[in-house]
């Protein structure tokens, strides 16, 4: 969708062409965007401006250009405000006033694997479900030396108790099918046979090789292996998630770039269920993750990154998730005026208590859940993976 022209006019565009793939970046205290082939220097997105997107996206959420973003993810204060009372709105066209939850349970796929380790897997799922769980999610490697391959586990699982198995990142995908030697298509056919239900879209970051190459925490798969991987799955029939880690190097440009590519995979496939967005650094400890401090500039940043995934996804993703593992419980509730309609999983531990990776002791019950929703004045649906209703 063009911008009207009185905004066009502000864009000063330099005809020199960007290299191949480039994206939008941030250049001093300014944003770029590429324009026409060209590059435009946008710049800080004063009042007005932001005010004008904001009422060009009441009328088309999903319509605006890069620039309209990208003044949207920038912006603060009332106008803030306003950009997480618009998400708002669109979540209530979208979804309606429920809060929407699952009763999950996390599992680390090198702590239960291995023939050893099945009757704890076993006793692991049987508990998840007499408490009450539907979905066991399963993330992580098979070590390198494993008696074990994931399609075992995969049978193990649902062979245990009726639950929906929620696993593998892509990069777990491409090490199953290159451990049985098939193509990753022949693969997730066969996984979905063995009871996979969808996998998590993890292991995205920030869709920008350039970043991804320059994050901590080790290399990720390229773009385009990571593009190639999902799309396969929901071509096998397996849904899956769709995130995002923020608030690290990445430019609100790249941030916009990864959302417009979760959005055209989705017209291609229709395979994501949910957007869920997470920051870099958990701000959560075990302790304390109901009422931590969260920074300023990160709570800033959250609202926006929430409240522009509503709008931009509108029409494509229904569901966004506030993610309170990452966030602690008071900030994610903000999210939840911001767009965001899904709580996510609570996290259920158990008397076993398994290792579950980064969200090990972080659990909510239903009764929290409850509250929550209450203090908002929305009503509360307990959810399958598949957003269906419980």
């Amino acid at each position: 969708v063009a911008a009207p022209r009185r905004r066009a006019e502000r864009v000063s565009v330099r005809k020199s062409r960007p290299p191949a793939g480039a994206v939008a970046a941030r250049k001093g205290g300014g944003i770029v965007a590429i324009v026409d082939g060209g590059i435009a220097e946008v710049g800080s997105p004063d009042v007005g401006q932001v005010r004008e997107w904001l009422a060009e996206a009441e009328r088309n959420p999903a319509g605006l250009p890069d620039a309209g973003y990208l003044a949207l993810l920038e912006t603060d204060g009332p106008e803030l405000d306003r950009l997480g009372e618009l998400a708002d709105a669109v979540r209530k066209q979208s979804v309606g006033d429920a809060v929407t939850y699952v009763v999950n349970r996390n599992l680390d796929t090198a702590a239960v694997s291995g023939s050893a380790a099945r009757d704890r897997l076993a006793a692991l799922v049987a508990e998840a479900y007499e408490l009450g769980a539907t979905e066991i999610c399963m993330q992580g490697p098979l070590p390198a030396d494993s008696d074990d391959d994931y399609l075992s586990l995969v049978a193990a699982v649902t062979g245990s108790a009726p639950l929906h198995l929620h696993a593998f990142r892509p990069e777990e995908l491409l090490d199953g099918a290159a451990r049985l030697g098939v193509p990753l298509d022949e693969y997730l056919v066969r996984a979905k046979a063995s009871g996979l239900g969808s996998v998590p879209g993890t292991g995205a970051r920030i869709l920008d090789d350039d970043v991804r190459a320059r994050l901590k925490g080790g290399p990720d798969l390229p773009v385009s292996e990571w593009v190639r991987v999902i799309e396969a799955a929901h071509r096998a029939g397996l849904t899956s998630t769709a995130t995002m880690v923020y608030g690290h190097i990445e430019t609100p440009a790249q941030q916009l770039a990864h959302l417009r590519l979760l959005a055209e995979i989705q017209d291609r496939t229709g395979g994501f269920t949910e957007f869920i967005a997470m920051p870099m650094d958990p701000v959560t400890a075990a302790a304390g993750f109901r009422t931590p401090e969260v920074p300023e500039r990160l709570r800033r940043q959250s609202r926006a990154v929430h409240a522009v995934a509503r709008l931009l996804l509108h029409g494509r993703i229904d569901n966004i998730q506030a993610a309170w593992p990452r966030l602690g419980v008071t900030a994610a509730v903000e999210l939840l005026s911001c767009g965001a309609n899904d709580f996510g999983g609570l996290l259920l531990d158990g008397r076993l208590a398994p290792e579950s990776g980064p969200e090990a002791g972080l659990t909510l019950t239903v009764e929290d859940v409850e509250r929550i929703a209450g203090e908002l004045g929305r009503t509360l649906r307990q959810r399958t993976t598949q957003y269906g209703w419980i």
